[in-house]
Parts: C-alpha cells; sequence; structure tokens
C-alpha cells in the first residue's frame, strides 16, 4: 500500500486529489495538510467523502510527511520548492502541481513567477509529468512537475502535427477559454458568480505564465523555437478547458485524422473523435480524458484542432494520479477509469 501525503488539501485541486485517491485501491492517504484547517476532520470541511476519507488536517510538517512514499504539492506556486529537496532526500517521492518544477530556465520561470526559485539545482533533475511524452522518464522520476491545464490540453493538440513536421510552427494559435475553478479556491472579485456569470472574457493577452510553459514543451516537439499566440478565455462555467488550435499545413484531413488515431492509438486518456466531431467540455467532466477532434475548414491550409479535458482532472489531479501509477510501477489507469459526469 503507498502511503500518500497532500500538501494543500483544501483547494479545489486537493479535494479532487482526495475523491480520485479515496477510490484507488492501493493507496491510503496518510497525511493531509492545511495551515488553515489543522486539527479539522477532512470530511467535516468536505461532507462528500464522508466515509471514504478518514483524516484530519495537519500543518505541513517535514516529519510527518516524511512517513509517506509520496507528497503531492497541491499548493501555490512558491511552497513545493521550499520542501521539496528536505523531503527527497529523505526518500519521499514528489509530485508538484504547482508550476515550481515546469520550466527548464531558471531566469525564465522567475520573470514569469516573480520570485527567486529556492531550488534551482532541482529544476534540472525534475522530470515534466505529460505521460503521452515523458511516460519513461516519469517511471524512474523521483521528482515530477505536473504540467499545467492549459499547456496539457493545447500540447496534446498540437503535438502530432509538431511531430511529424506537417505544420508551420511560426504561425501556432492557441485560443483557449477555461472554468473560473482554473483560479482556484479564494475569495477574489474577478471570480464571483456575479461577476463571472452571464459575461465571458479574454485575460493576460500581453502574456500568461503559462506560456512558457506551452513553449517549452512544443519546442522540445520540434526541436526549434516556435513561434506561439496563446489567448487564454475565462467562461462561466465551473469546470473545463476548451482549446481550439490553428496551425498551417498542406496535408489533407483524413492523413491528418489518421496521424492521430495512430499517435494516440495506445493512450487511455486520449481520445481522438471521428471526423467532423465538436468535443464539449461536459464530455469530460469528473475524468482524466482529454478528448481531441481535427478540422480542416473549406479544405484549405489552416487545420483546426480542438482539445477539451477537466482542468481539476487531466489538467491536475487526474494527471498527477496517473504519473504516480508510473512512478510506483502501477497500471497506469489504476483508479482513473473515471466515466464522466452528464449532464
Amino acid at each position: 500500500m503507498i502511503r500518500a501525503g497532500i500538501v494543500g488539501g483544501t483547494g479545489y485541486t486537493g479535494v479532487e486529489l482526495l475523491r480520485i485517491l479515496a477510490s484507488h485501491s492501493e493507496v491510503d492517504v496518510a497525511v493531509v495538510t492545511s495551515r488553515s484547517d489543522a486539527g479539522l476532520r477532512v470530511d467535516a470541511l468536505y461532507p462528500s467523502l464522508r466515509g471514504s476519507i478518514d483524516a484530519i488536517f495537519s500543518l505541513p510538517d517535514e516529519e510527518t510527511l516524511a512517513t509517506c512514499d509520496v507528497v503531492f504539492f497541491a499548493t501555490p506556486n512558491g511552497t513545493a520548492m521550499q520542501m521539496a529537496e528536505k523531503l527527497l532526500a529523505r526518500g519521499v517521492k514528489v509530485i508538484d502541481l504547482s508550476a515550481d518544477f515546469r520550466i527548464k530556465n531558471v531566469k525564465d520561470w522567475e520573470k514569469w513567477y516573480g520570485m527567486q526559485h529556492a531550488s534551482p539545482d532541482l529544476i534540472a533533475e525534475a522530470v515534466y509529468g505529460l505521460p503521452e511524452v515523458n511516460r519513461a522518464a516519469i517511471k524512474t522520476a523521483r521528482l515530477v512537475a505536473c504540467p499545467g491545464c492549459y499547456p496539457t490540453a493545447v500540447q496534446l493538440g498540437f503535438l502530432p502535427l509538431i511531430e511529424q513536421g506537417l505544420i508551420d510552427t511560426d504561425q501556432l494559435i492557441a485560443d483557449v477559454k477555461s472554468g473560473v475553478s482554473g483560479a482556484g479556491r479564494k475569495a477574489e472579485l474577478a471570480t464571483l458568480m456575479s461577476e463571472t456569470g452571464e459575461s465571458f472574457k479574454a485575460y493576460a493577452v500581453s502574456g500568461h505564465r503559462h506560456l512558457p510553459e506551452i513553449r517549452q514543451g512544443l519546442e522540445i516537439a520540434a526541436g526549434k523555437s516556435v513561434g506561439l499566440t496563446f489567448v487564454p478565455h475565462l467562461t462561466p462555467m465551473i469546470r473545463g478547458i476548451h482549446a481550439t488550435l490553428y496551425s498551417q499545413a498542406s496535408a489533407d484531413l483524413q492523413n491528418i485524422q489518421t496521424l492521430y488515431e495512430k499517435r494516440y492509438a495506445q493512450e487511455h486518456f486520449v481520445d481522438v473523435l471521428p471526423n467532423g466531431a465538436h468535443p464539449d467540455t461536459r464530455n469530460v467532466k469528473g475524468s482524466n480524458m482529454c478528448q481531441i477532434a481535427v478540422h480542416q475548414p473549406q479544405g484549405g491550409r489552416t487545420i483546426v484542432v480542438l482539445s477539451v479535458i477537466d482542468n481539476l482532472v487531466k489538467g491536475a489531479a487526474g494527471q498527477a494520479i496517473q504519473n504516480m501509477n508510473l512512478m510506483f510501477g502501477l497500471a497506469e489507469e489504476h483508479g482513473l477509469k473515471i466515466v464522466a459526469l452528464y449532464p
């Protein structure tokens, strides 16, 4: 049985980890931390977990966390990098759901996240936790940097075309929409229902923190620099990411459809839909699935890829557990065969 700890168990990502791990037959959730709710039963804060999680929130103490086999950091940026080195030294595997170890260039990370990195030496060791790309490295990793939600949807959508050199990588466009849970579980004016309901907006058009992460992944696949315009939007829904991805290519739609089907044929959590499909975010709500559809409007050179995920599952907690399964030699899909909620 794997002893798991969760640092930051009171946010949306933390409770999603708890929800999924509660049904994972190989995991015992031994430690759940929260500075604000230490001493409170987890199921008192989240009654949905009654009868499934028997734990009490505790302070994020190194000695307690060191009793775990793996620790998930479902914390704001800047927390995992303060604790990861000590836990790794004590033989604990670390899966970080924040951005602390995603970007390999330390100066780029510090520029986009506005703080000095506390553990720059660990960045080189951290394995980027996109299983569809780094499965072999994840299996032997001590430290996994779980991808962001926007980067997961965008990379899975673009990668087959980039890997085969079929598109002009100087003119990539990612037009991506997110539900408000992506902003986290905090009281903030911009994400109140009365502010977001019946409204829709783009934000961070001049530059979003996930841009360098997305660009890094696409450049590794392309073997060169890429030109990417990434525009995120906030939509009046709770969960979901919908990425509409544009590129220019000379290949025909049938060949591209076949390419996507072959690229993801053996992947448990990427579903390539039939020609002409338009995936809805509700198709993947609550599941660890990414659904993808490809289009070629009017038979021209523009290729449109539609990629949808649940930002809290495949975009966060589910993908983290997918990584954990690989790190501990379990079946990758163990505990993650979750059918999407409908409606």
